[in-house]
């Protein structure tokens, strides 16, 4: 049954964009991000967790790693990563601010080697989005917040049909969101059905 609430939210976040530029968020171009294989389509989000350095919050680190900032010399877990060029389409911090690198219209560098239901390169047909959090840790409900009104408002501008997290597109490989995410939660709030969600999501 339709969630008879979530229409509206959907329709009016249609008005919301600037191009592949979602206007609520707090606008930040990366570097790193190419074009679209030509008749591509943005059909999938992949929802990511991410801190620098890891388990600690509230810094500019990620911003700056995207942006091909981030002082190498800083902190010493920044030599593991030292010379990466990766991006997502946007980051959402603890307190639910939303970034934006890349405009959804483009590919981001953020999944990597991948698939999803059998089809490889998911960074060509996805949207990432990277929740500031550690892998296997509970996320705040000001996340889920600003997840649920950027998961309706791409709905609304692309023809999604699923959501999965990086470790159901790269298993074995990546562990994140992990197991304190909670898929349950998100589909509530989003009133999206089963069938969205990627095998195993749900349990």
């Amino acid at each position: 049954m339709t969630n008879p609430t979530a229409m509206p939210v959907e329709r009016a976040a249609a008005n919301d964009w600037d191009g592949g530029w979602y206007a609520p968020a707090r606008r930040l171009p990366s570097p790193n991000f190419g074009p679209r294989p030509p008749g591509a389509q943005v059909e999938l989000i992949v929802v990511h967790s991410i801190s620098l350095p890891p388990g600690e919050f509230g810094g500019d680190h990620v911003q700056a790693l995207f942006t091909n900032a981030l002082d190498w010399d800083a902190h010493p877990y920044f030599q593991e990563i030292r010379g990466l060029e990766v991006s997502a389409h946007f980051y959402v911090t603890r307190d639910g601010g939303l970034w934006q690198f890349v405009s959804v219209d483009d590919r981001a560098w953020h999944a990597g080697a991948s698939s999803f239901c059998g089809r490889d390169n998911c960074n060509d047909y996805s949207v990432g989005i990277e929740l500031e959090g550690l892998e296997g840790g509970l996320f705040e409900s000001a996340q889920y917040d600003t997840l649920c009104r950027l998961s309706q408002a791409l709905r609304a501008r692309y023809p999604i049909s699923a959501i999965a997290g990086h470790e159901h597109v790269a298993p074995g490989r990546k562990q994140d969101p992990g197991d304190g995410f909670d898929w349950h939660r998100l589909q509530r709030s989003l009133g999206w059905p089963a069938h969205c969600f990627a095998p195993g999501a749900l349990g």
